[in-house]
């Protein structure tokens, strides 16, 4: 298994300078703390109960969850909790759909589990969900936090992949660890972690390929990195997704916690055009817990994720 610190070849020259061009973009934004990450339910809901209610409030309520991406099982739930709490005041009606909405997404664990040595984070998903770029936000909180960070490029698939995660190990300050392009990714992964171990780095995140996810291949590959980067002993694995594609994102939930065991999830692009009641959906889909939310491009625009201040947001004034 010969891998090394990644070098941009010639070969990769032309992705490299694209993925600086990329990541400079990003940096040069200013932060984009967003306050509200969606106004579809508040709208919806708020459209809904009008002044008052009467009997065709629960059905429009239902109309205005669904088409928030909540759900039709954790819609049908909330609706039936609303109906036999029998508000009969429209403010009365909006606290008991926020305890509801929240009920649905306690006692869950939302903590970044980082117990090995070194810790291993996998990450996982779609290309196009903001995938590296998450991994790089990672590291730049896990370095925040005073801990040391090597970043694997087991994407060996896409000369763009591995660049721009190069990119990003260079304004990081951090080893980023790749392999030849179209190398074994397992490899890259497994020798990431020994790299690490050796040197005393706290955590190891090691980024993965994300094309055409439905396709057997590419999940055995994940599967293989997953057993060869400590199998049960990876410390959390990953999965990216894109809170704007709504019910979509569901079908890659489903397909990528078919082939890893995956512990939980970051949902990016969560800004004003995003639906954001597809977290209740997602969580009650996989049964793990929504970690952490993109909500902006620039590095610090990745926030734990908080169930009670989300559904404060998700239902204030519009």
């Amino acid at each position: 298994m010969d891998t090394a610190v990644i070098v941009v070849t010639v070969a990769v020259a032309l992705a490299a300078l694209v993925a600086i061009v990329a990541v400079a973009v990003i940096v040069g934004r200013p932060t984009a703390h967003v306050e509200r990450p969606s106004a579809v339910l508040s709208s919806a809901f708020r459209r809904a109960i009008g002044v008052g209610l009467d009997s065709g409030t629960w059905e429009s309520i239902e109309e205005a969850l669904l088409e928030a991406d909540v759900g039709v099982e954790a819609t049908t739930h909330i609706v039936e909790t609303l109906r036999r709490a029998s508000p009969t005041e429209v403010g009365r009606a909006v606290e008991v759909l926020k305890e509801g909405l929240v009920t649905e997404m306690s006692a869950r664990d939302r903590s970044l589990r980082l117990e090995g040595d070194p810790a291993v984070i996998l990450v996982v998903g779609v290309n196009g969900t903001g995938k590296t770029t998450t991994i790089a936000k990672l590291a730049n909180r896990l370095l925040k936090e005073d801990k040391t960070v090597l970043l694997a490029a087991a994407d060996t698939f896409r000369a763009g992949a591995m660049a721009q995660l190069g990119v990003w190990g260079v304004r990081l300050g951090v080893r980023v660890v790749g392999g030849q392009e179209g190398g074994d990714p397992a490899s890259v992964a497994y020798d990431s972690v020994d790299s690490a171990r050796a040197a005393g780095t706290d955590v190891v995140i090691i980024d993965t390929a994300g094309r055409l996810h439905g396709q057997r291949n590419l999940m055995a590959e994940l599967t293989k990195i997953h057993r060869v980067a400590g199998g049960e002993r990876v410390d959390e694995v990953l999965l990216v997704l894109d809170a704007t594609l709504g019910q979509n994102t569901l079908v890659q939930a489903r397909q990528f916690s078919a082939a890893i065991p995956v512990t939980g999830v970051v949902l990016t692009k969560m800004d004003s055009t995003a639906r954001g009641g597809i977290v209740v959906a997602v969580e009650r889909e996989l049964g793990v817990p929504v970690k952490l939310v993109g909500d902006g491009e620039g590095l610090d625009n990745l926030q734990p994720f908080d169930p009670v201040r989300f559904v404060d947001s998700l239902l204030e004034n519009p």
